[in-house]
């Protein structure tokens, strides 16, 4: 069996591979020529663990191939993925569709005969029926069918959900459709993975539903931190104590400074723009995004009054830049808005994240001083945060921590350390939700 797979993105690279993984050929379109170049030399484009070796041993199989040329790249394929970006539009919060329909129309005009065009990429309700009527307009000879294929790959884990995911969701509307499909996810249908078959319009929304939802979980326990704070309550013993009902689950239930990365800002924006289109507000997830948005921008307020009240003159060490440990994504960041503010209420600031600097560098304000390694940051340091939990960071002597610092202030927005054995290391320590 043979697929393509256009975009060589996280979700295009990882998916592509993983397929190439089940056994099948797969070529990986990318038009952008240093990405293209990096993948051809075995140089990943972004941070995954276990990509690389994935990615090297699949090309070394000839069964994962690299190309610009899309005619190469769909030629003979059974199935054509179209796993290209979908950013937010500027302004109205919408999904910026624009590389997708444009992938459609060239796959349209490459294609010579029967295939299947699959939404790999996260898109809106009715995407899918916009992608068949470019299709047939600029090729009304062409037999196709149309589906929707949405992931659910966590950055950092991408490998595993895609190898034993909890399920796979696929919505197409032909038995031709289903049958290839259904070929291509054989090796998860003989691990007895749940293969859910849907209209096109429910895997579209599916995808948006449950990111919104994990959101909310998100954010509801950040507020119950906030109110553990207020009544000398215990926000992980609460958190314990509803996930273990099987009706809420005990995952995402972490408090912190709020959700960023690729998919939950950008997916609660748009499911709340289309609701609002089609007449269906969801004011559950406009309340997640407004608190979220004003949570991270609180942070740095909490960073400011552990600080006495002011930071002006102060060098502030901060540990970890992405939104989350095990990837290099700096999208939507809680670091961000942190350090915008610290560095502008005048504060030095000394980072370090062990794989997303590089990246930080590009989204972070000029003079951020960026580190070698934990105790290079927190050296003479007036004030250590604690932004993204890696860890790297949990293992660090408080010790150790303490004697390279100038003073004595932890803030910790992930929890991951000991309250006690940080105050006995002589430290004025604050966290999230905890007495």
């Amino acid at each position: 069996m043979r697929i393509a797979m256009i975009g060589g993105g996280y979700v295009g690279l990882v998916s592509g591979a993983c397929f190439a993984e089940f056994g099948i050929d797969v070529t990986v379109m990318e038009v952008d020529a240093g990405k293209l170049a990096s993948l051809r030399e075995g140089r990943m484009p972004i941070y995954e663990p276990g990509l690389e070796k994935l990615v090297t041993e699949n090309v070394a199989a000839g069964r994962l191939a690299f190309t610009s040329d899309l005619a190469e790249a769909v030629r003979d394929a059974e199935a054509v993925f179209i796993a290209v970006g979908t950013p937010t539009r500027r302004g109205d919060g919408h999904a910026d569709l624009s590389y997708v329909y444009a992938a459609a129309e060239q796959v349209a005009k490459a294609l010579t005969g029967y295939a299947v065009i699959v939404t790999k990429s996260t898109v809106p309700v009715g995407t899918s029926r916009r992608i068949a009527e470019i299709v047939r307009g600029v090729r009304p000879d062409l037999e196709f069918d149309v589906a929707s294929n949405p992931e659910f790959l966590r950055e950092g884990s991408a490998i595993v959900d895609f190898m034993r995911p909890d399920r796979v969701v696929i919505g197409a509307e032909s038995d031709r459709a289903r049958e290839v499909l259904q070929r291509l996810y054989r090796p998860l249908y003989l691990i007895e993975t749940p293969i859910v078959f849907t209209g096109i319009e429910t895997a579209e929304l599916t995808k948006y539903a449950g990111n919104a939802f994990l959101a909310m979980k998100v954010t509801f326990i950040n507020e119950m931190a906030d109110l553990c704070e207020k009544v000398g309550a215990d926000v992980h013993d609460v958190a314990r104590g509803i996930g273990l009902d099987g009706r809420i689950g005990r995952k995402f239930l972490h408090p912190g400074p709020g959700y960023g990365g690729s998919c939950f800002p950008k997916d609660t924006l748009a499911l709340m723009r289309t609701a609002l289109d089609y007449g269906a507000p969801s004011r559950l997830v406009e309340a997640t995004v407004a608190v979220n948005d004003a949570r991270k921008s609180s942070m740095a307020r909490r960073i400011i009054d552990a600080c006495g009240g002011s930071v002006r003159g102060k060098t502030i060490a901060l540990l970890g830049l992405t939104f989350k440990p095990e990837t290099d994504d700096m999208r939507d960041s809680p670091s961000i808005s942190i350090v915008a503010r610290l560095v502008g209420d005048g504060a030095t600031i000394r980072a370090f994240d062990p794989e997303g600097m590089d990246q930080a560098r590009g989204v972070l304000p000029a003079g951020v001083q960026y580190c070698h390694d934990v105790l290079d940051a927190a050296t003479g340091a007036d004030a250590l945060v604690v932004v993204t939990e890696w860890n790297e960071f949990r293992a660090m002597s408080p010790l150790r921590l303490r004697d390279a610092m100038r003073g004595q202030v932890l803030v910790d927005l992930r929890n991951i350390y000991d309250p006690v054995a940080m105050r006995q290391a002589g430290f004025a320590y604050s966290s999230i939700g905890r007495p």
